[in-house]
Formats: structure tokens, sequence, C-alpha cells
């Protein structure tokens, strides 16, 4: 993708990312977490600013703030970088990406479909269903789908 993308720093494990977000309204810290999901080879994505919890005495993402910070592209470009350097790591294990909002999910879908034939040389990407149980499965990706969320697998 021909679209900037911020530095980003990692844990030990590469299993937490973070980076500086520079804009309209100054620096904001963001984090980017793959976590294990019930399905012990499918990771959830979670993404937004890093913030101080002062009740939890620690560092939580705050994934429904709205930072407006009108470097959006570059946001989800360094995002998009780090399912590179995750699944790179950990080419077994499959991405869950999912907004905390519809909205975000609609956003996340049209990033992937103006970048689908690029994200295509490296991964093979779903659209995520979930059925009357709660059970999330893989279906086609269609860039007019109205998605629960998408799966990534490294080829």
């Amino acid at each position: 993708m021909n679209i900037p993308k911020y530095d980003l720093l990692a844990n030990t494990d590469s299993t937490l990312f973070t980076f500086e977000s520079y804009g309209t309204t100054g620096k904001i810290v963001k984090g980017i977490a793959y976590t294990v999901t019930k399905n012990e080879r499918l990771y959830n994505l979670g993404f937004g600013d890093l913030i101080f919890d002062p009740i939890q005495n620690r560092y939580i993402i705050d994934d429904l703030v709205v930072s407006d910070n009108g470097d959006r592209n570059t946001v989800l470009a360094t995002v998009a970088k780090s399912v590179y350097n995750f699944s790179e790591i950990y080419p077994d294990r499959n991405i869950f990406i999912k907004g905390s909002t519809k909205a975000r999910t609609r956003l996340y879908r049209r990033a992937i479909s103006l970048n689908f034939e690029e994200l295509s040389e490296t991964f093979l990407i779903f659209g995520a269903m979930e059925d009357e149980n709660g059970h999330v499965f893989d279906v086609p990706f269609d860039p007019n789908g109205d998605f629960y969320g998408f799966i990534i697998k490294r080829k």
C-alpha cells in the first residue's frame, strides 16, 4: 500500500504493538493487541487509543474513542502493517477483525476493498458471519457484503 505508515513498536512476542498518531489534535498513542479466542488458531485484533485506566491501574486499548486526528488512512495502513508483522511471525494463526461499531466494521470493509488486490497477494481474506448460536464462520469476501467482521489468513 502506497500509504504512509507510522513506526510500530512491538512487545517481545509481537502480540502487542504501539505507535504514535500525529494529526490535527496532536500526538495520540495507539495500541494494537492480538489476543487468542476460543479457537486457539484464531486471534482477535483489538485496536484503539492506548490510555491509562486509573481504576485498573494499567494501560488499556479504548476502541470506542473517536480521535478524529485527521490521519485515518495512515492509522489504518499502520494497523495493516501490524497484520503483516504478526502473520509473518505466526503464519498458522488467523486474524479476526471486527469494528467496535457497525460503522467501523464498514470502514474496515471499505479499506480492505480498496486494497484487496495487494492484500490478496499475501492473505486469504474472508467475510465473517455469525449464526444464531453465536458461532462465527467465514464466507468469501464481497466488497458489498454486510459482514460481522473479517478473517485474515496468511497464504
